[in-house]
């Protein structure tokens, strides 16, 4: 499966601070310390309708790791699955009287373009749940065969309790994770489960629905958590940079995906940092497919916004932070726009080499964007007051925006 074209980045003066993130496992924030090669795998979309603005805000978090790697000179390798087999899918394809893989490949398709106008960094490796299905049978065999899996009804079940350190991700308690389980894709009630918690590894093949040859595991699909562990490993191995996504996927996704990849390399940890990205409401609820209350970015392009201004809309709030979409939201950030866009087309300007080093400081900060947000607004403000006499100054004011907050000016 192929990602999207990636859009320049602007060499910066100097070199950027290393980012100091908010751990969930640790539920504190750690430096990253990686090597010349970054490593970060983001779990992707399932593709049964287009990007919501809830997507876009995780998509942008990660970006800006990105961004902030690439200002340290580091090169970055980054995994983004596509889980393009999955009951959803199934499920929206037979509502809609669509074949599922003409759905698949038609909402993967429009995410590419929400992700090129956006300007997000694509992934190194983009792979499709059903390409790696290769890969994740023998690990489901090897599962199994350890004695960390066991069979129901045809079925293959982890047991989390082959990993010692199971829970080290969310760090719920049992109630929390089960009630979380059932809200989540899991099936806590099934009977037979050794644990109410044990998460499908391959699902038997279900009449009607599609399935692939799984060896000795008999005809099937893959479960969703195993899926992501089978490309992680596969591309980055284990204890790569950051493992990232919503702040819905620390539990069970995230929790399951590093058990599973704890019993089967012996090793720990999977990800050296687990980030999540808050989620965004819409009239006072968390955008979700199920719920149908969403915002679309291929909507709101449709309709002539520019992608600049999305942006800015979703960088105006902390990454970690719930928060919720309006309509003031969008029309301040394309009032920003246009003032930023207004202050670099002047020949000259105050100085910007100071508001450089705040951009970088606010973003190793744990990805403050706001801060970083509000340091362009100042620079904004004395263009349009006082103006300067630097004429290298809004170059390197929209170099800046350009490659540290992905903003075209």
């Amino acid at each position: 499966m192929y990602a999207w074209p990636a859009s320049e980045v602007p060499a910066l003066p100097g070199r950027g601070r290393d980012l100091r993130i908010h751990d969930t496992a640790t539920g504190g924030s750690i430096t990253l310390d990686p090597g010349p090669v970054a490593r970060i795998y983001v779990c992707g979309i399932t593709p049964y309708d287009a990007t919501h603005m809830g997507h876009a805000a995780t998509y942008n978090a990660f970006d800006l790791v990105q961004r902030v790697w690439l200002d340290t000179k580091r090169q970055v390798h980054y995994v983004q699955n596509v889980t393009d087999v999955d009951d959803p899918l199934l499920e929206r394809a037979v509502a809609k009287g669509l074949d599922w893989t003409a759905l698949a490949e038609r909402e993967t398709a429009l995410f590419r373009e929400d992700m090129t106008a956006l300007r997000m960094l694509p992934p190194r490796h983009y792979i499709g749940a059903v390409e790696a299905i290769p890969g994740i049978v023998p690990l489901v065999e090897r599962l199994r065969d350890a004695g960390a899996a066991y069979e129901l009804e045809g079925d293959i079940y982890f047991s989390v309790e082959s990993d010692a350190s199971f829970g080290g991700v969310s760090g719920l308690d049992a109630e929390a994770m089960r009630l979380l389980s059932a809200e989540r894709g899991g099936d806590p009630d099934r009977p037979g489960k050794k644990n109410p918690l044990d998460p499908m590894l391959w699902m038997a093949a279900r009449p009607g629905e599609p399935s692939w040859d799984g060896g000795s595991l008999g005809p099937g699909r893959p479960g969703w958590h195993i899926e992501c562990v089978a490309i992680a490993l596969d591309h980055l191995g284990m204890g790569f940079d950051v493992q990232g996504g919503g702040s819905d996927l620390a539990f069970p996704h995230h929790e399951m995906g590093a058990s599973h990849a704890q019993v089967l390399t012996g090793q720990r940890p999977f990800a050296k940092a687990y980030v999540h990205a808050g989620m965004v409401a819409l009239d006072g609820e968390k955008m979700s497919k199920s719920k149908g209350n969403l915002v679309f970015v291929s909507a709101l392009r449709r309709d002539g916004v520019d992608p600049a201004a999305i942006r800015l809309a979703l960088l105006s709030h902390h990454y970690r932070a719930d928060w919720e979409w309006t309509d003031g939201v969008l029309r301040e950030a394309e009032e920003r726009l246009a003032r930023w866009r207004a202050a670099v087309s002047r020949p000259d300007g105050p100085s910007a080499d100071g508001l450089l080093d705040e951009i970088r400081t606010a973003l190793a900060n744990d990805l403050d964007a706001p801060a970083a947000l509000a340091a362009v607004d100042r620079w904004a403000a004395a263009q349009a007051s006082e103006g300067g006499t630097d004429e290298g100054a809004p170059g390197l004011v929209s170099r800046a925006v350009d490659a540290l907050l992905g903003v075209a000016l």
